[in-house]
């Protein structure tokens, strides 16, 4: 399903999130987060990247001769560079002020991977983070989700780190990449780590440890569900967008990838109630969703296009109440 044709033919609207040119040099922006604050102001959090992706698409008989993922970089920085600018949208998703969100240089970076990935946007107990995934501190690019406190001056709309706190996964902490982890908007500092079977993870931005809260069953997933969007309130219930990924070889052996997006639900106490069907945003190949936000009765999503451009798209009540029946008829 095209979730944009659907939303935009039921009233919905398609709005892209652009910067000028000269401060990206033509290259990605992507993977946006969308979140309302407390003050009803929606906040984006737009992710630019220093290369721009190539993917083949329909064309996989004649993909580039680097395969049919390309990323072109600039010929002097073979790096995957992220920067993150904070946006404020209207009413109607117009964005009406943006700013680089100033990161303090804690350490230089290591490893081929630099900044904070994927960014979430949150404000917990009145204070705004960023939450990603940070890959430049070792070597050998181990993963680990990090809190970015910001501070936000809406007055003359500049954003900078204040704090930053490396999260330890639950345990022995001893995995090699955890990303993508889903912040529960309503409950400060918890997160949603794994959707299928369901656990739920309690971090503090100012503590050292992080504790597993529940570990929940669930039926088995038709593909693994990995995080994309915060965890939102809708009504009674919490929901989400997930992501799940086909990675293969073509016919060459060279990588390619099909993402596609559902959404979660569970009631109050995190048990799971169901899955919807898969969708694609624009009927790309490589899309993805990072920010979800409740609007009125509209539910909006903030997603990139194959690493290349952002957008957030208003879906009407109507076409979420077909999802959420998707996931409560899960499994008949």
């Amino acid at each position: 399903m095209n979730l944009v044709e659907k939303a935009v033919s039921n009233g919905g609207k398609l709005a892209p999130l652009v910067i000028p040119n000269g401060l990206t040099s033509g290259t990605g922006l992507m993977n946006p987060s969308i979140f309302i604050d407390q003050d009803n102001e929606i906040i984006v959090n737009l992710r630019h990247v220093n290369y721009t992706l190539v993917h083949a698409e329909n064309k996989q008989s004649f993909p580039s001769r680097y395969g049919p993922l390309t990323y072109l970089h600039p010929e002097k920085d073979q790096r995957l560079v992220t920067e993150n600018y904070l946006c404020r949208l209207d009413n109607d998703l117009n964005m009406t002020d943006f700013t680089k969100v100033k990161m303090q240089s804690l350490h230089e970076p290591i490893w081929e991977f630099v900044g904070l990935e994927d960014a979430r946007v949150v404000q917990w107990n009145n204070e705004y983070f960023l939450i990603g995934v940070r890959r430049d501190t070792t070597t050998t690019g181990v993963g680990r989700m990090e809190y970015t406190q910001i501070d936000l001056d809406k007055d003359n709309w500049t954003a900078k780190e204040m704090h930053r706190k490396r999260i330890a996964a639950p345990g022995l902490d001893d995995s090699y990449c955890e990303k993508n982890w889903m912040p529960v908007v309503d409950k400060p500092y918890t997160f949603v780590k794994w959707t299928m079977p369901t656990e739920v993870i309690y971090s503090s931005p100012f503590g050292q440890d992080s504790e597993q809260l529940m570990l929940r069953h669930t039926p088995a997933a038709p593909k693994d569900q990995r995080g994309s969007s915060q965890v939102i309130k809708w009504g009674s219930m919490y929901i989400c967008i997930t992501h799940e990924v086909d990675l293969f070889k073509n016919y060459l052996e060279q990588k390619d990838a099909i993402y596609r997006h559902r959404v979660v639900m569970w009631d109050e106490q995190f048990n799971f109630v169901g899955l919807s069907q898969p969708f694609s945003f624009l009927d790309a190949r490589v899309e993805f969703c990072v920010g979800a936000a409740q609007q009125g009765e509209d539910l909006l999503l903030s997603f990139g296009f194959q690493d290349n451009a952002a957008f957030v798209l208003r879906v009407p009540k109507l076409v979420v109440e077909d999802l959420l029946k998707e996931c409560l008829t899960y499994g008949n």
